[in-house]
């Protein structure tokens, strides 16, 4: 079985906010393989499916940001699942809009939501980092991450990347990863090769310290 964990804060105020893409993720797979409707469980919504021949649950914390692990925990636990069967699917600030990045493991980047998971799992799950773009000053990012997309974003990259990422999200399932970003590159980024190369200060992840 595979989990997967879409980051974010309940509450219809945060539902269409930056940081919670791992949400609208989650929404999207779970939309286009028809999983189960979402049940209350583990401190969060659970849904379960199939994808391809994989059993998959998908699980979005209730817990806000901050305390994320707490619910991935208790799901882990439930189902004996080691974490590299886990793959969990967050807003990244140093990444261009529109932009993944995929690997299993390695340290939060200042992501208190990826933090609590650390603490609570280890690190050695998946990380899938939708990219959001940054705002130019630190002191810009807390109102920036817990704002709205534009809707020129939700009608633009936005609505192509969740797509093209449910759509072929088997590729990920069975360690396809490098062929999945690729994939959502050319979608979202069709023939322009600065924006495909394009990184901001991807090796230098910002600090996103008491952000919920």
């Amino acid at each position: 079985m595979r989990l997967l964990v879409g980051l974010g804060n309940p509450g219809e105020k945060h539902l269409n906010n930056r940081h919670n893409i791992g949400f609208m993720a989650a929404d999207k797979i779970r939309e286009t393989y028809g999983f189960s409707p979402y049940r209350r469980r583990f401190q969060g919504l659970i849904s379960e499916g199939k994808i391809g021949n994989n059993a998959v649950r998908i699980l979005k914390p209730t817990t806000f940001m901050n305390e994320s692990g707490r619910s991935v925990s208790e799901t882990v636990k439930f189902f004996k699942l080691s974490s590299d069967k886990v793959f969990v699917f967050y807003d990244d600030l140093d990444l261009v809009p529109g932009k993944c990045r995929i690997k299993l493991g390695g340290g939060a980047g200042g992501h208190n939501g990826l933090k609590s998971l650390d603490n609570q799992i280890g690190n050695e799950y998946w990380r899938v980092r939708l990219g959001i773009g940054h705002p130019g000053h630190k002191d810009r990012v807390l109102r920036y991450v817990l704002q709205d997309f534009a809707k020129q974003e939700q009608n633009t990259w936005l609505t192509i990347l969740l797509e093209s990422l449910a759509d072929n999200i088997q590729l990920l399932i069975e360690s396809n990863e490098n062929t999945l970003m690729s994939k959502l590159a050319l979608a979202v980024f069709p023939g322009d090769e600065k924006v495909l190369s394009k990184n901001v200060a991807e090796n230098e992840p910002t600090d996103q310290n008491n952000l919920e």
